[in-house]
């Protein structure tokens, strides 16, 4: 019988269903549970410059089955990392980052973004004879493409809303006016997290159908829509390892999409989150997203000729003691992943390398009993118009919680660490519920001196309520 005191795990499978979980206890940086591949240890290399890349940077410099990472082109908190070395790549040139791949002896390739994947690199790098975790292009349109995604659900009876997509704005503004608001609106391909509009009104659903189809906010990526049934509920992550049609469920998470406190504003990237999800803590919750989300998309995409081979992210929409799926995509989720790496108490490089090589039914995950939370501090402005080149002081200082960069750069002229970019810095801390972990990752933003800085000030309060109103 399955005893729950954290996210549930469940053991790779074909057909059947077995669910085991571990937690520990140990140390920040602890590994567990390496095979022999530890033996020798394999050099990694990271794809990516963001906050998710540098956690997967950092906690795969902390697998004893890991002998060095590269980071390309990573960022200035991942040269400060132990045995991670920033290297420049032209990430868009496959056959050089297979060159350097095979000139450094790079056992395992881990990409961190979806563009890079959408892209075909996971096939590029495959077909040099260079192991890689990340999907192949074909199977990453379950993200590329929400068209798509949607088609999948659709064909293999996976609980998501009712849909149509549209290549014409006019059939779109038509249909939306046919069943009125609330109601979603989709760019179909990949608009870095912002490319949702949940509409209250019918003429914010028009606009949203302008802004992609005719104004192209988004360019290509809104060249088709999807329009889908308003789906209420709660809103949570969950992540699992896929290789065909086998899958083993890795941990939940809850991000805080708007901008502003109380879910207010627009929607961003992600401006902070928490894992465990209190609401995914239910054996029969956990065993119906395996069984009706994640292994039929699983089996689906096999069936299609285009075997999913990576990490899944199911966005879920929870209402009732049942999940729906709200999307997929075809990565760790960014800022959930910071979280996933600070739980993690299993060696990562050793899992990942087992699952490349086939051999995904003896990767057991591993983890900590404590609750992480990262809060994100974006630039003022953020999503929209923002200053960038400010000076960022105090990392160095902060010692209640894990700093990962997100956008920053090293200034040539003195070496200050600047902000570039929106999303700029994650501050990632561990508790013994939400409350403590929140505790100590703002006990890490106070620290942190920038003029220009921005956050939420209400990063876990779902799960806060939750436990006050239990």
């Amino acid at each position: 019988m399955l005893q729950l005191r954290s996210t549930p795990v469940c053991s790779a499978k074909r057909i059947s269903s077995k669910k085991t979980l571990h937690l520990s206890s140990s140390k920040f940086n602890s590994s567990r549970n390496v095979s022999a591949c530890a033996k020798s240890g394999v050099n990694v290399l990271v794809v990516g410059s963001g906050g998710r890349e540098h956690s997967i940077a950092w906690k795969l410099s902390n697998s004893d089955s890991c002998k060095h990472v590269f980071s390309a082109p990573g960022n200035p908190g991942t040269e400060t990392e132990k045995n991670v070395t920033n290297v420049k790549l032209n990430v868009t040139n496959h056959k050089e980052v297979a060159q350097f791949c095979q000139d450094k002896q790079v056992g395992l390739v881990v990409v961190g973004p979806e563009v890079p994947l959408v892209a075909g690199l996971a096939d590029d790098l495959q077909a040099a004879g260079i192991p890689t975790w990340g999907p192949s292009a074909r199977a990453a349109q379950l993200e590329g493409s929400k068209a798509f995604m949607k088609d999948i659900c659709k064909k293999y009876n996976i609980p998501t809303a009712e849909y149509e997509k549209f290549t014409d704005p006019r059939r779109a503004k038509e249909f939306i006016l046919s069943l009125g608001a609330p109601i979603v609106v989709k760019a179909s391909g990949l608009a870095a997290g912002k490319g949702v509009v949940v509409a209250q009104t019918v003429e914010e659903a028009l606009r949203a159908v302008d802004d992609m189809m005719v104004k192209r906010v988004f360019g290509d990526s809104g060249s088709e829509i999807v329009v889908e049934e308003f789906m209420t509920g709660e809103e949570a992550s969950f992540f699992a390892l896929v290789d065909g049609e086998a899958a083993i469920a890795l941990a939940s998470a809850q991000d805080h999409k708007a901008v502003g406190d109380g879910d207010t504003g627009p929607n961003t990237g992600g401006m902070g989150a928490y894992s465990p999800a209190p609401v995914m803590n239910d054996a029969k919750l956990h065993r119906q997203v395996m069984d009706e989300i994640i292994y039929p998309t699983a089996r689906g995409m096999a069936a299609e000729g285009m075997p999913f081979r990576g990490t899944l992210f199911a966005g879920l929409m929870i209402k009732d003691g049942r999940a729906r799926l709200l999307e997929h995509n075809v990565r760790f989720g960014d800022p959930e992943c910071q979280g996933l790496m600070a739980r993690l108490d299993s060696d990562l490089a050793d899992m990942l390398v087992t699952a490349t090589n086939g051999q995904l039914h003896k990767v057991d995950p591993v983890w900590r009993p404590e609750v992480a939370l990262t809060v994100v501090m974006a630039a003022k402005g953020y999503p929209g118009d923002y200053r960038q080149g400010t000076v960022i002081k105090g990392i160095e200082e902060v010692s209640s919680a894990k700093i990962f960069h997100a956008g920053t750069e090293r200034r040539k002229s003195d070496g200050a660490v600047v902000s570039k970019g929106g999303r700029v810095l994650n501050v990632t801390a561990l508790g013994r519920d939400v409350a403590e972990a929140q505790k100590k990752a703002y006990e890490g933003v106070r620290k942190i001196q920038w003029e220009d800085a921005y956050y939420r000030t209400d990063i876990g309060w779902r799960a806060i309520q939750r436990t006050v109103s239990a």
